[in-house]
């Protein structure tokens, strides 16, 4: 399929930052393609691939229920101490434990946000909401944040 061997391997590089496990990003890629396959659809562009690969990679986050308890027992054990690793995986662990419990169009603003590091403007245009909006949801995934780690916002 065209579409995968043009669009898998940044789609795979993107579930595997928000999923943390490359077997997890493979499943939630495989998965995607597969669909597509089934229903036949071969129109789709890169918006559509990168959102449903979002969406699909917050499912698995979701239904992790069974990680998430874990996490919160041994949170702090999980997380490893300042400087001995970079702090853009505690962020992304952050998010992921974040996206277990936000919102389904909140939890995928923060994947835009935080791990892909997109603009305010470019998440409000994949979305379809206003700049201000995504700014506010925002502001709440940064409380959420501060409520999990115990700091103020």
């Amino acid at each position: 399929m065209e579409l995968y061997h043009r669009y898998g391997p940044a789609l795979l590089r993107k579930c595997e930052r928000m999923l943390g496990s490359r077997a997890d990003a493979e499943d939630v890629v495989q998965a995607l393609f597969l669909d597509l396959l089934r229903k036949g659809r071969t129109d789709v562009d890169l918006p559509y691939l990168y959102q449903a690969a979002t969406r699909r990679s917050l499912n698995v986050i979701r239904d992790g229920r069974r990680r998430a308890e874990l996490l919160s027992r041994h949170g702090d054990a999980l997380v490893p101490r300042q400087g001995a690793v970079d702090e853009r995986v505690i962020d992304a662990e952050l998010v992921r434990r974040l996206c277990a419990s936000l919102p389904e169009q909140t939890a995928e603003i923060a994947v835009y946000a935080f791990l892909d590091r997109m603009s305010q403007e470019e998440i409000a245009s994949l979305c379809g909401l206003s700049r201000k909006t995504v700014g506010k949801r925002l502001e709440q995934v940064r409380q959420a944040a501060a409520g999990l780690v115990g700091g103020a916002p």
